[in-house]
């Protein structure tokens, strides 16, 4: 209802205060924020921007190239050295913030997805960069280049890969009370980095072909994540903006019941 001059100010904010108690419905609130509605103090969600996008963003830029290099799309390669300032700027800088941005509204679980992807970002970034001496610390030579070949570095970064698979499937798990689209981004991210990992190893081995397909393997599944990935951004900024239609994202919330809920209706 219109509020103007014939509305004493005792009606007037009485009705402001109707208004701002209207919430969000949970399947809403679990397509913009990518977690489970929760109950923070004070009012930030209606105060400060929706961070969510802008770490997603970061991510897809950074994905998006690095997948296509692992598949060797028209003779990219180099384990996506070329994009080594966007894994800084866009990867580290820009999940870090959606990160802290989720924090600040009280979002548990997307900041620490967005931490922990920024700082994986970061990692990765750092260790394509010279400076960090991260190929030429395994070199017999001191020539950096020669340590891109050691078997050392190879099977020390694949343990990395394990782990981030591990961090994943952990992820895929809780993914189960959001929405489909966020499970599969972990479910191929999962298997994106224990391809990656196999790579290396058989790199190692000898079996050159079969760590060459292994990464293409890797290459396409991190493809896939991407995918879901631009769905789920168009989805959210469709939302944000009150467009009149919506992206289906499969809301699994009424899959499995919060234990909250659950001790509600015992």
């Amino acid at each position: 209802m219109h509020l103007d001059e014939r509305h004493d100010s005792e009606t007037a904010l009485r009705k402001i205060r109707t208004a701002g108690s209207i919430s969000i419905t949970p399947e809403l609130f679990e397509k913009l924020y990518l977690s489970p509605q929760n109950k923070v103090h004070g009012d930030l969600r209606r105060t400060v921007g929706n961070p969510t996008p802008i770490a997603l963003i970061g991510f897809l830029l950074s994905l998006t190239p690095l997948s296509m290099d692992l598949m060797g799309w028209r003779g990219a390669g180099g384990n996506g050295a070329a994009g080594t300032g966007t894994y800084y700027f866009f990867g580290g800088l820009l999940m870090i913030l959606g990160s802290i941005g989720e924090w600040i509204i009280g979002n548990t679980f997307p900041f620490v997805v967005f931490g922990s992807f920024g700082a994986f970002w970061l990692g990765w970034a750092a260790t394509l960069q010279p400076f960090y001496n991260a190929y030429g610390a395994y070199s017999t030579t001191g020539n950096a280049a020669d340590g891109l070949n050691t078997v050392g570095f190879r099977s020390s970064f694949a343990f990395f890969f394990v782990a981030m698979g591990i961090m994943c499937f952990i992820y895929l798990i809780c993914s189960l009370r959001t929405n489909m689209v966020f499970f599969m981004i972990f479910f191929t991210l999962t298997l994106a980095f224990s391809c990656l990992a196999g790579a290396f190893w058989q790199l190692n081995n000898g079996n050159t072909a079969l760590a060459g397909r292994l990464q293409v393997a890797g290459g396409a599944f991190a493809f896939c994540t991407t995918i879901f990935g631009w769905w789920i951004f168009i989805a959210i900024m469709l939302a944000s903006l009150d467009f009149p239609f919506e992206v289906p994202v499969g809301d699994l919330s009424r899959v499995i019941k919060g234990a909250s809920e659950r001790d509600k209706n015992v």
